[in-house]
């Protein structure tokens, strides 16, 4: 762990504690801050000693370079003098476990014809396969199971962080979510793993009478297979994911936080992704406008050492500050009866607990 100099926060009145539900999700499009956001408020959250996990499901694994520490795949304690858990989830390497944390034989045997490398059904060295020109319909490159299907990664992703939601470790979770497309697939997950239990059970059904021929001609067990023989365990991960959903609704339990730049395309995005949220029911409470060219003691109403923009002298911060307040006029407006805040944009990169104390206050 890295050590980190706490003396400049005291010294810009850090938040101590933060006015949010149980859990905090930072979502919007990629590269405007969701993870400084993240790691700010998973800092106040822990300083008034509140047992804080803050994830990260996002690939670029940032977390632990705004952090300053190693941040491992599983929660892990970071600080000593502040209860602050961490991790990185790396949907990749959970995918190994299988992309749904089964095991292997869940599904009586199927599941190693629906994909991988030597599924007959993928296209692989083990068999030709109806999908090896890559044109499976039941499943892409690597069939129904494999790494292509719509939603893999997502899942294993959500099997880790419904592990997570429910820990009774921590008294808060937030959570710095992929870019906005990855993130709405989680939302859909139960809709395309109901469909996924259909097809493996017609799947199973199919596969069973073909072996029970087979069997019969060569004289060997034609004992049939059950086919919901190993489906318990897909539906059971199903319903663990409707249970996160319906935490995800509640507003009395999740804060939704859109984060945006104020630049036209961010607020067109956010806009959309607003509204995408309102048909999942997902509560938005807050909007974050990241990086705005204004001086931070201005944003927080109080001098914190930290230079701002020069806008009399500087005809590109003029400039850019004027493209910036369309931007931020158009956001008030699209977003009224939500919480706006305003992170000013700093002169160096946000990262370590200082410049985290800041984006925090303003946050607060």
């Amino acid at each position: 762990m890295n050590d980190i100099d706490v003396e400049p926060v005291e010294e810009i009145d850090a938040p101590t504690g933060v006015d949010a539900p149980d859990y905090v999700l930072y979502g919007g499009k990629g590269g405007v801050g969701k993870t400084t956001c993240a790691a700010a408020t998973a800092l106040a959250s822990a300083r008034d000693g509140t047992a804080t996990l803050v994830v990260s499901t996002d690939p670029a694994h940032s977390l632990s370079d705004t952090l300053e520490t190693e941040i491992p795949a599983e929660p892990t304690r970071i600080r000593d003098d502040i209860p602050l858990y961490a991790a990185e989830i790396d949907p990749e390497a959970a995918m190994g476990e299988g992309p749904l944390g089964m095991e292997e034989d869940a599904l009586g045997g199927l599941g190693g014809m629906l994909g991988g490398e030597n599924s007959p059904l993928g296209g692989g060295s083990g068999g030709p396969g109806p999908n090896s020109a890559g044109d499976d319909p039941i499943g892409g490159d690597d069939g129904l199971l494999g790494g292509s299907m719509p939603g893999a990664d997502e899942a294993a992703a959500m099997r880790l962080l419904l592990d997570y939601v429910d820990d009774p470790r921590f008294d808060r979770v937030v959570i710095d979510t992929a870019p906005t497309g990855h993130t709405l697939r989680l939302l859909e997950l139960p809709e395309t793993m109901d469909s996924m239990v259909g097809k493996i059970l017609q799947l199973r059904e199919r596969f069973s009478g073909m072996m029970g021929n087979l069997t019969g001609m060569f004289g060997g067990n034609d004992d049939e297979v059950d086919p919901e023989e190993g489906i318990e365990d897909l539906r059971e991960l199903s319903d663990r994911i409707e249970h996160l959903r319906g935490i995800l609704r509640d507003p009395t339990k999740t804060d939704f936080r859109i984060v945006m730049i104020p630049e036209e395309l961010s607020v067109v995005e956010s806009e959309r992704l607003l509204g995408q949220l309102n048909e999942f029911g997902i509560p938005v409470g807050t909007v974050v406008v990241n990086r705005v060219m204004q001086d931070p003691s201005e944003v927080l109403g109080r001098d914190v050492g930290i230079a701002g923009p020069n806008h009399d002298d500087c005809e590109f911060c003029a400039r850019r500050w004027q493209v910036q307040q369309d931007a931020l006029a158009r956001s008030q407006d699209l977003f009224r009866g939500h919480e706006v805040r305003r992170v000013p944009l700093f002169a160096e990169e946000v990262h370590g607990e200082r410049l985290l104390a800041v984006v925090a206050a303003c946050l607060d």
